[in-house]
């Protein structure tokens, strides 16, 4: 009914099988470690407003130049609405590289990718906010705060 040698190429399917699913948990747990460390940062463009949000496109920093004083209280909301949303693009940009350079074409890296640019469409949305690229620079990674 079995030979040996289907035998052994039945384990040798099994164990290809079981190491592909390790070497998968391990780029995924390498994912999640290099998604928890990123934020997103930018920068208005007369750079008076710098937003940066986490890993989870929380604001967790907001600086303001002293500059803004100059300014209608209303333009200053829409600055800084529009430099944090513009920090969520900088951070799914990040998101996006990191997960091509991790899981490659992995149909899960997509999921990944996807499910950051609906969040951030989402809040987007919510505040009914429509951000133009030459609205704000995207300070990237390691943008100067």
């Amino acid at each position: 009914m079995w030979d040996e040698a289907a035998l052994d190429a039945a384990a040798r399917r099994l164990d290809r099988w079981e190491a592909s699913f390790t070497d998968r948990a391990e780029r995924t747990r390498s994912l999640t470690s290099r998604i928890q460390a990123l934020n997103g940062t930018a920068h208005s463009p007369d750079r008076t407003v710098v937003a940066t949000v986490d890993s989870s496109g929380q604001l967790v920093d907001l600086r303001l130049d002293e500059r803004i004083r100059q300014r209608p209280a209303a333009h200053i909301a829409e600055l800084i609405v529009a430099t944090t949303r513009a920090a969520c693009a900088d951070l799914l940009k990040q998101v996006t590289e990191a997960t091509r350079q991790t899981l490659g074409d992995d149909p899960a890296g997509a999921a990944i990718v996807e499910s950051y640019r609906r969040r951030t469409q989402v809040e987007a949305a919510g505040a009914g906010i429509r951000v133009r690229p030459e609205d704000v620079d995207s300070g990237g990674a390691g943008a100067a705060r």
